[in-house]
């Protein structure tokens, strides 16, 4: 099939009446539509919620560790009495 077969078959199927939707199926669509958009949204809270706890939880660690400070040496005694 080359393209302007494809293309008027394209054109047939979307010139052809469409079929007659249920009334009940909107309902349920529209309900299911936005069970998932609550869900989504509630996983994105709780995501950005995640994200910000564990920025606290390291900004908590990095002041109390202080991983930039460079611990003091134990191999060489300190000098005393010069």
């Amino acid at each position: 099939m080359n393209r302007p077969e494809r293309e008027a078959a394209v054109r047939r199927i979307m010139e052809q009446a469409h079929p007659p939707v249920p009334p009940e199926l909107h309902a349920e669509v529209v309900r299911r539509g936005g069970r998932m958009l609550r869900r989504r949204r509630a996983a994105l809270r709780l995501m950005w919620f995640l994200m910000f706890a564990a920025s606290v939880a390291f900004v908590v660690w990095a002041v109390t560790a202080r991983p930039w400070v460079e611990p003091p040496s134990e191999t060489t005694p300190p000098l005393t009495g010069w």
